[in-house]
């Protein structure tokens, strides 16, 4: 069994957690780009606009969770945006996104969070049946719409 730890990522992740969220951007179909993944994350960094969290296998970081925060003007309290979650191949079938769904909830209900809430693609039935599995409850009281410009 292998031992996988996770901890909030810091500024000096930022090179090995680039390389993860560019792959992670080419699972979403997006091309390689790893300087513009970098730059991204560094002004997630610089501005304090997410929290990231890696899990590693030994030395090797093998996948992420980075989370936005939001707040709900109904239960007036904070909520926290689960965006991006992604393991690795190196990672997969070692119980990595768990440990990361268990860190991300650690986190949130630590500061008093309402809900963790999260999107998944209805095509990804893999990563469905892990959030049923782990306690996560699909909305059936809202349908959620999007405007593009």
């Amino acid at each position: 069994m292998s031992d996988i730890t996770v901890r909030q990522a810091v500024l000096a992740d930022l090179d090995q957690l680039a390389l993860l969220f560019d792959q992670y951007r080419q699972f979403q179909g997006q091309p390689t780009d790893l300087a513009a993944a970098r730059d991204f994350l560094r002004a997630r960094f610089d501005h304090g606009e997410s929290v990231i969290f890696l899990a590693w296998e030994g030395a090797q970081p093998v996948g992420f969770a980075q989370l936005y925060p939001s707040f709900s003007s109904v239960s007036l309290k904070r909520v926290f945006i689960l965006n991006d979650l992604f393991v690795a191949e190196a990672g997969r079938r070692k119980r990595v996104a768990t440990h990361l769904l268990t860190a991300v909830e650690t986190y949130a209900w630590s500061l008093n969070a309402a809900r963790v809430t999260l999107n998944v693609a209805r095509s990804n039935v893999t990563a469905q049946a892990l959030y049923k599995a782990s306690g996560w409850q699909q909305d059936e009281q809202f349908f959620m719409y999007h405007r593009y410009p």
